[in-house]
């Protein structure tokens, strides 16, 4: 259709707050100006629109056009609301596809492959291909990157340039936004951005058998080459919205959604950072390989049936588990360590949280960088009991961070632990005890509440890295396993990770022994014990023979059993004077079944009664016959 030109001059005389009004957006007045809800950088006032974010303005056509998707004549249309004449035969009407042609390319793409390559930091075997194809190409006069959209036939429709220096970008005139640059394979997938380097960085975040899938660019928000992607590609049944991380993209993905035709399913993958450029840019820091920050199924169902979504485990990238102490606590999981009161659990989390921020360790634990631990508690006062355990723990305080509850009492369910642990990177928190942090509301005994809440927590665990370990009391039933001991519903212990027993040891009553319970990323830890002395206060053991359910029983475990079992061999062992080497009592206890850990306690326990004589390197020992006789 043909415009006269005061017919376009009235169109770009519109007053834009009335037709954003008119079209049922929402505007919010700031000064002079007006902010557009669904783009929260852009600003209209009278006739004129500017969009921070990219330094970009321009009139009512250019904005109809911009972010509605339409052509130049349908832009015309909308904001007159008139028709337009056929036009004259030796005028072809503003913007025709006649008027469409391909800027003329440079002798090679050398400024352009660098741009995208350097700048970008896209992979060249992904540029490679879409060079290769006359997809993407330099032009002759500006050495801009000019990406190229096709119809079916593969005839150029569409071509938007790309400023290899400064902020420059511009749709070619004519192009016809419903051909935008994509790729179209054979599966029934379609993966959508708001533009060509975010699909092109896609791609290599995740390169495995990309050629199947077909993939589609806006160029920007609108829905009209979505619309006429999946007329052209009926093979499609399942659309990946992708689009940014913010607010404009938040809203697109929810208008999109409500646009495309019944029969599609709809998802949504959010970038971990605003775009999926930005999480190529940053790839190397993203050392677990999880470039999504959320996956949002469901947007839109086919209403004719149910689809079970599938994933194949040939298409899931595997994942190598992060160990704050391996085995005992993973980061990025939950961890459960629970007790009887006054068994250890606080004291071994503020020694734990100590070591974290100075950059100790506790036993068979590697080294790591000193970082942030959020320390919650609902039993201990702050200042007269938790800084001073952690003063003694030789903590780094500036480290350790709590959440601040004055106002409003935290649960398992804030969002306000995600935000901390992520405004502070912090790398682990302790909640002490997790029935405090259930909500008043919750019925920690019933599953169906327990279980949200903490699939919640796991996947706030799961998208920071952080390391969530929940302290926990058990209940009264003395004598039960130990997997039935813990309080409220089993599903606390189905839900985490690793789970940690605390307990004192009956007949050492210094004695604390942390065991191994549950653990769903490796074999279980054996278990380590640590000792609270009146007068030295307090010092790792290291590891202990004992179970959980001997623990829980006060029946004091094999560690007793066996001590008594390696006194007697080792009095045997020296009888009628013999003399050995402790290598040699060793080796005679291990085929007895009796660990050397448990000879050394034997021997201690066994004080004045056997004598030790050292020859060169090596220790030997005898009965102390006047002792042995007392």
């Amino acid at each position: 259709m043909y415009y006269t030109q005061e017919q376009i001059d009235r169109a770009n005389q519109a007053d834009l707050v009335s037709f954003l009004q008119s079209q049922g957006e929402q505007l919010t007045r700031a000064g002079n100006e007006y902010r557009w809800k669904r783009h929260d950088s852009l600003t209209v006032r009278g006739n004129k629109w500017y969009r921070h974010s990219q330094s970009k303005g321009g009139g009512p056509v250019d904005f109809v056009m911009e972010f509605f998707g339409k052509s130049f004549t349908e832009a015309v249309e909308l904001l007159t609301g008139e028709k337009g004449a056929v036009p004259p035969p030796d005028r072809p009407c503003p913007a025709s596809l006649s008027d469409f042609r391909l800027p003329p390319p440079n002798s090679d793409n050398r400024t352009a492959r660098n741009y995208l390559t350097a700048a970008r930091r896209i992979d060249e075997d992904v540029t490679g291909f879409f060079f290769a194809r006359g997809d993407i190409y330099e032009d002759a006069a500006h050495h801009n990157a000019v990406f190229v959209g096709r119809d079916e036939d593969g005839i150029p429709r569409y071509a938007h340039s790309k400023g290899t220096a400064g902020n420059f970008r511009l749709d070619v005139k004519g192009s016809d936004k419903a051909f935008n640059f994509c790729y179209r394979g054979e599966s029934d997938r379609l993966f959508v951005f708001e533009a060509p380097v975010d699909l092109l960085s896609f791609l290599c975040l995740f390169k495995k058998a990309w050629q199947k899938q077909s993939y589609l660019s806006l160029g920007g928000v609108g829905e009209k080459a979505l619309l006429r992607f999946l007329s052209d590609r009926p093979n499609i049944k399942t659309v990946y919205l992708c689009l940014d991380s913010d607010q404009a993209g938040n809203d697109a993905c929810s208008r999109l959604a409500e646009l495309v035709p019944e029969g599609y399913t709809v998802h949504r993958l959010v970038p971990l950072f605003k775009d999926w450029n930005e999480v190529l840019q940053h790839r190397a820091e993203i050392t677990d390989g999880k470039y999504i920050r959320e996956a949002v199924y469901g947007l839109k169902e086919p209403p004719q049936e149910e689809t079970v979504e599938i994933i194949r485990m040939s298409e899931v990238d595997t994942q190598t588990v992060e160990w704050l102490w391996e085995p005992y606590i993973p980061f990025g999981k939950v961890t459960i360590v629970q007790g009887n009161p006054g068994e250890g659990k606080t004291t071994f989390a503020l020694r734990l949280a100590a070591a974290c921020t100075t950059g100790g360790t506790l036993p068979g634990m590697k080294p790591l960088p000193p970082f942030q631990v959020i320390y919650q508690t609902a039993e201990d006062g702050l200042g007269d009991t938790v800084k001073p355990r952690l003063i003694e723990a030789e903590a780094d305080l500036d480290r350790v961070l709590v959440i601040d509850e004055a106002k409003r009492e935290l649960t398992l369910s804030d969002e306000r632990i995600e935000k901390a642990i992520t405004q502070n990177e912090a790398r682990l928190i302790i909640l002490d005890p997790i029935q405090a942090y259930m909500g008043e509301k919750t019925d920690m005994n019933r599953a169906n509440e327990v279980r949200p809440m903490f699939r919640r927590l796991a996947d706030v665990a799961e998208r920071t890295g952080c390391a969530v370990i929940l302290i926990g009391h058990l209940n009264k039933a003395a004598g039960g396993q130990s997997a039935y001991r813990g309080l409220g519903s089993i599903d606390f212990r189905a839900a985490a990770r690793s789970v940690l027993l605390i307990g004192r040891v009956k007949r050492e009553p210094n004695v604390r022994v942390i065991v191994h319970d549950k653990s769903s990323l490796a074999p279980e830890g054996k278990p380590v014990a640590f000792c609270l002395d009146p007068e030295t206060g307090f010092s790792w053991i290291g590891e202990y023979d004992i179970t959980a359910d001997e623990l829980l029983s006060g029946a004091g475990g094999n560690t007793t059993t066996k001590t008594e079992q390696a006194e007697k061999l080792i009095l045997d062992l020296l009888a009628d004077g013999k003399e050995l080497a402790s290598e040699d009592i060793v080796k005679a206890a291990a085929e007895a079944g009796i660990s050397e850990r448990t000879v050394k306690n034997a021997r201690r326990n066994l004080d004045t009664r056997i004598e030790v004589i050292r020859r060169g390197n090596q220790w030997y020992y005898r009965r102390n016959e006047a002792k042995s006789a007392k």
